[in-house]
């Protein structure tokens, strides 16, 4: 038999603001982690240097040096660009004889921009598992192919070889249970506060314009069968794998794009949750394709907290640039719901999209207002090659490459400035807080009180950038001293966590 082979899984787990903190906890990658179950249940051998901060040069060839690689894996999101391109031509210069090559959503959307980095030789286009697993045998078996599907090769010479994507993996079920082993899992991020992070599905029904996965489906020719789960038997039986390999865990997090995208699996899964697992978890949802039982359900099922992408209060602009097609009233709705089940709500929003004003977002604010959320998530858009929004975002000229690609703010708007952008972003949830308690009052005296506050905040003349940065200095201590207390006394951080959840619901 043929000796096994080695594939070193390198994760940069870090971002820019982050890469020179040695402090920062990881986070599990379900990628990661299928992939190495599906090639050691293949006889090959898989590592993982689980990169937690932006290593230099030396440290980092001999770190790889250490595992002894046959192969070498990168996980790529797109805002880790620099960095893997960076360690690429440090592999390129002082370890050419080990093959490198790059997957992950970056590689997916832009495969021809990936396979033309110095150091890289091939770009995993797809979902990685077989690829990964064809080329290990063949590495093993001493075949030296370039034509293997869902991968892209860089030959000696340079040419570029684009095989053909295969087939998506449509039956979830025939899958290993991903290798958890993979990571150092007690010490992971959400271990600490002892929660478990779990995807039961892959793919998204929806095409929202600013999300990557419209264009992820299109690449296969099964896109049909693009969003998938496992079946619940499977499903249950993954979780009790995990409960049984780490009984601290005490908390699910579910991180699949929609939890409740097919309504029959959901009513198959959640009874035998209840019986089996019934821990406390939270998950994402979509405002669209829930109803009052599906809430009651969920609270029976034990969650906690539920993610929900509210992204733009305006009805028209949400339809025409993000299509995403819900009304205003029946998202208010939902948030009823979600507060008479004891269910603590928190909702991603976006602000700076293509076209959007201060006004519009402002217009965001007050129907999370009008909601009574719990919690509040602003994001600055963030212009994702090769989806329908950053397309639209470059037709509007909006785009500079110019940009550092680490600027908070990608896009440059005549009608938006930057730091209007950023003084939404960093007082977003202040915002809220005020419109809730406007919306409090008496119909009339909110309606002078709410005309008040809105022209205040979108005066030439009040100081918004100031704000931001005060805003800013704010959150940034805050985060450290959250990030501390997890890390130095979990319990604490637990306690004070559920007291927090307590308190919002009383």
């Amino acid at each position: 038999m043929a000796e096994q082979k080695r594939l070193l899984l390198i994760y940069p787990d870090f971002l820019e603001e982050e890469k020179f903190n040695r402090k920062k906890l990881g986070n599990y990658s379900e990628g990661l982690a299928s992939i190495s179950a599906v090639l050691k249940q293949g006889g090959h051998d898989v590592q993982l240097y689980h990169q937690l901060y932006m290593p230099d040069r030396k440290e980092f060839i001999e770190k790889v040096k250490s595992f002894e690689p046959d192969a070498i894996g990168f996980s790529m999101r797109t805002t880790a660009v620099p960095f893997v391109t960076e360690m690429a031509g440090w592999l390129d210069d002082e370890l050419p004889e080990i093959p490198v090559g790059v997957g992950g959503y970056h590689a997916i959307l832009v495969p021809e921009e990936c396979i033309k980095i110095d150091g890289i030789d091939m770009v995993i286009v797809g979902e990685g598992e077989y690829p990964w697993l064809d080329y290990m045998n063949d590495l093993r078996d001493g075949v030296k192919r370039t034509d293997i599907e869902s991968i892209f090769f860089k030959t000696e010479n340079g040419e570029i070889i684009k095989n053909p994507v295969r087939p998506l993996i449509e039956d979830l079920d025939t899958l290993p249970f991903p290798d958890f082993d993979l990571f150092d899992f007690e010490n992971l991020d959400r271990s600490k506060n002892f929660t478990a992070m779990v995807m039961l599905s892959r793919g998204c029904l929806f095409s929202c314009t600013y999300c990557g996965n419209s264009q992820f489906r299109n690449i296969y020719p099964n896109k049909q069968k693009y969003c998938r789960f496992r079946s619940p038997e499977k499903a249950i039986e993954l979780l009790e794998l995990l409960l049984k390999k780490y009984p601290f865990i005490k908390f699910i997090e579910f991180r699949d794009a929609i939890f409740n995208m097919y309504k029959e699996w959901f009513y198959e899964f959640m009874p035998m949750y209840i019986e089996k697992i019934h821990l406390p978890f939270n998950c994402n949802l979509r405002f669209d394709v829930l109803d009052e039982e599906m809430v009651k359900m969920l609270k029976d099922g034990g969650c906690y907290m539920i993610d929900i992408g509210l992204e733009n209060g305006n009805e028209e602009f949400r339809r025409k640039y993000l299509h995403r097609n819900m009304k205003n009233d029946h998202m208010i709705q939902v948030s009823k719901w979600f507060r008479k089940y004891k269910i603590t709500a928190l909702t991603y929003n976006i602000v700076g999209l293509p076209y959007e004003t201060l006004e519009l977002s402002l217009e965001t604010v007050k129907l999370n207002a009008k909601l009574d959320v719990d919690k509040v998530i602003p994001n600055i858009f963030y212009p994702y090659p090769m989806t329908i929004l950053e397309r639209t975002a470059r037709e509007g000229g909006f785009i500079d490459d110019s940009v550092d690609p680490n600027d908070p703010v990608q896009l440059r708007m005549p009608q938006y400035p930057k730091y209007d952008i950023l003084y939404m972003a960093y007082n977003f949830n202040k915002l809220v807080k005020k419109y809730k308690a406007i919306y409090a009052l008496p119909e009339e005296k909110a309606k002078k009180k709410e005309a008040k506050l809105d022209k205040k905040i979108t005066s030439k003349h009040y100081p918004r950038k100031l704000i931001y940065q005060m805003a800013k200095f704010k959150e940034d201590t805050f985060i450290f001293a959250k990030r501390t207390l997890k890390k130095v006394s979990p319990k604490l951080f637990i306690f004070l966590k559920n007291k927090t959840m307590k308190e919002v619901k009383q």
